[in-house]
C-alpha cells in the first residue's frame, strides 16, 4: 500500500464510528461530531439523520455516544453540533438557545452543518430528526418555529424557558416581531405537519436555574409559564393545542433533570417515526 493509499484508508476509518470533531465551514468557531455505523451499506441510503442538540454544559460527545446503539439498530447517522460558550463574550453560556446571538444565526449554522454532512454521507438531508434537552430543548422548539419544513420529527426535552406561539408576547416569551427579527413568519400549518414529542422527567422540579431574575437569559414574564420545567412544558403543550398542533407528551418516571435518562423515550419515539417513514417509502 502506498503512502497515499494508507492516508486515504486512515481518513476513511475516522469517518465511520465516532468521528472527531469537525470545524464547520459555515463558521469555524462552531463544531460538530458524528456517529456513523461502520457497517452501513450505502445501497440502503438515504440514511435518516438524527441531530442531538446539547444544552448549557455542551456535552455534545456524550449525547452522540449515548445514541450509538440507536443508530446501529435504526441504520441512522447521528449528528451532535457543538456551539461553544464564550463566543464574543467570554462569560456567555446561552448564545445558541435563542437562535440569534450577536449576528450569529444558530439555525442557519445547523442547516449549514447538515449540508456539510450531506456532502460526505448519503443522508436524508431535506428532513431530519431533531432532539434537544434543557438548553437544547429551548433551541429545538424555536428552530421548529423557523424551519418546520426541514424536520421529520422533533423532540423537545425539558426546556427551562419557553417561547409560546403568541404574537402578543415579545420574543422570546412569544413570537411577536419574528418577521422583523428573523425574516420568517411562523407557519402554523407547517408546524402541524411535524411529529412532535415533548418529554420531561416527573421529578424535574428544581427551579434554581430557571428562575434567575436579573441574569442575561431572563425576561420578566417567564415565570407566568410555570415555576418548574414540567409546568412550563405543560404550558407549551397547551399553547400548541390551542393552535391545533398535536403533541406526544411523555413524562419519564423517577427522573429529574437528566438528559441521558430521558433518551430512551426519545429513542422510542424517533424509532417509531423512522420505521413508519421506511414503511411508507417501501
Amino acid at each position: 500500500m502506498t503512502d497515499t493509499q494508507q492516508s486515504k484508508s486512515t481518513s476513511a476509518f475516522y469517518l465511520r464510528g465516532g468521528t472527531p470533531f469537525f470545524a464547520s465551514q459555515y463558521d469555524q468557531r462552531l463544531l460538530y461530531c458524528l456517529y456513523v455505523p461502520r457497517d452501513l451499506d450505502e445501497t440502503e441510503a438515504p440514511f435518516p439523520l438524527v441531530v442531538a442538540q446539547h444544552g448549557t454544559a455542551r456535552t455534545a460527545e456524550r449525547y452522540r455516544d449515548a445514541l450509538r446503539g440507536f443508530a446501529d439498530a435504526n441504520r441512522a447517522i447521528v449528528l451532535a453540533p457543538l456551539f461553544p460558550a464564550g463566543i464574543i463574550d467570554p462569560d456567555d453560556f446561552h448564545n445558541f438557545k435563542f437562535i440569534e446571538y450577536r449576528g450569529i444565526r444558530f439555525d442557519h449554522a445547523l442547516l449549514a452543518i447538515v449540508d456539510e454532512v450531506a456532502a460526505r454521507y448519503p443522508i436524508a438531508a431535506d428532513r431530519f430528526y431533531l432532539h434537544g434537552f434543557s438548553g437544547g430543548g429551548q433551541f429545538v422548539h424555536r428552530f421548529l418555529y423557523l424551519h418546520p419544513d426541514r424536520l421529520a420529527g422533533v423532540s423537545i426535552g425539558a426546556p427551562g424557558r419557553i417561547t409560546q406561539l403568541d404574537d402578543s408576547l415579545p420574543w422570546w416569551l412569544g413570537t411577536q416581531g419574528m418577521r422583523e427579527r428573523f425574516g420568517i413568519d411562523v407557519d402554523i400549518d407547517a408546524i402541524r405537519r411535524v411529529p412532535i414529542q415533548m418529554v420531561v422527567g416527573d421529578e424535574d422540579t428544581d427551579t434554581w436555574e430557571i428562575n434567575n431574575r436579573g441574569e442575561s437569559n431572563w425576561m420578566d414574564g417567564a415565570e407566568k409559564a410555570g415555576s418548574t420545567r414540567i409546568e412550563r412544558l405543560q404550558t407549551l403543550q397547551r399553547n400548541f393545542a390551542e393552535h391545533g398542533i398535536d403533541v406526544r407528551f411523555d413524562t419519564v418516571p423517577g427522573v429529574a433533570h437528566r438528559g441521558s435518562l430521558i433518551l430512551p423515550a426519545v429513542e422510542r419515539y424517533f424509532g417509531e417515526l423512522i420505521a413508519e417513514s421506511r414503511a411508507h417509502a417501501g
